[in-house]
């Protein structure tokens, strides 16, 4: 009986043991197999037992040398993909620190700094408590992230949006417009309370800025893939390109704030003596229309 292929037990070593291992297996391997097929043939070739060994030795390095660089690949291809999804994973947790720091940073300026400063001018007055125990509510829904709202209808979208533009101002005009058949249920509450959010922001720099005897007013137009909130007054109007890029009132608050939501945009139109509009739209993503 011959050694056809004594290269196989090689491939195994080649697999469970080193490289040099298994090569020092493949040669003895080989080379016992055809002293062991010399040594049993009827007519003896001694002549042949080098030519043997020459082709047993290249023909089964072949096999092991295809199998260990097989196996290295795949330890490259593993720890390349490894790497790849540890990457990614920062990557992700990276975005959703910065996510929740711009969150942070806008609950400030939006809420904590404006209720100080109120109270700073107003201490008695009962709009102000409310105020700030609106605000410690809202730190507190921040700090343990409960959210019990799932699904709006555009009554309670409105009435958001209305509450939060008559809590910066009583007198804005406040107009809608929904179109006929419209579905609510792709803005999920935190979108509808960003938007309110920077619309607040917006009507809180209109009175600040523009002027004592500027009109406001709020137009809310909604179907159901896009929601836009349009803030504008007649004011004193200002330059966008001479905001400083430290001023957290639009770079956080607004457009920011905009920002984190998919298919969230600001547009801030506005210039001296013309008063200024601030236009947010939300559009949904085809995976939620779908």
């Amino acid at each position: 009986m011959h050694f056809q292929f004594p290269g196989v037990a090689s491939l195994a070593a080649a697999a469970a043991w080193r490289p040099a291992a298994a090569v020092v297996h493949l040669f003895l391997a080989a080379t016992l197999a055809q002293l062991t097929n010399h040594i049993i043939r009827t007519s003896p070739t001694t002549h042949l037992l080098v030519p043997d060994l020459a082709f047993a030795w290249t023909f089964c390095a072949v096999f092991v040398a295809a199998a260990v660089m097989a196996l290295r690949t795949g330890r490259v291809l593993d720890a390349t993909i490894a790497t790849t999804h540890a990457a990614a994973a920062g990557a992700a947790a990276a975005e959703a620190k910065s996510v929740e720091r711009e969150r942070f940073d806008a609950l400030i300026h939006d809420t904590v700094m404006s209720t100080l400063l109120a109270a700073s001018r107003n201490d008695a007055d009962p709009s102000v408590i409310a105020q700030a125990r609106r605000t410690v509510e809202r730190l507190d829904e921040l700090r343990s992230g409960t959210d019990h709202e799932t699904i709006l209808d555009f009554d309670g979208i409105l009435a958001q949006l209305r509450s939060a533009a008559s809590e910066v101002d009583e007198s804005v005009a406040f107009e809608t417009a929904i179109s006929s058949g419209s579905d609510p249920s792709g803005y999920a509450p935190d979108s509808i309370r960003a938007i309110a959010g920077a619309m607040a922001e917006a009507l809180r720099n209109s009175v600040k800025h523009a002027g004592s005897s500027a009109r406001r007013s709020v137009t809310v137009t909604a179907t159901t893939t896009r929601l836009e909130v349009v803030v504008e007054d007649d004011g004193v109007g200002f330059d966008p390109s001479s905001v400083e890029t430290h001023r957290l009132g639009i770079t956080v608050s607004i457009r920011g704030r905009m920002r984190q939501l998919d298919g969230g945009s600001a547009t801030i139109r506005s210039s001296p003596g013309r008063g200024t509009s601030v236009t947010l739209t939300l559009s949904l993503p085809a995976a939620v229309m779908a």
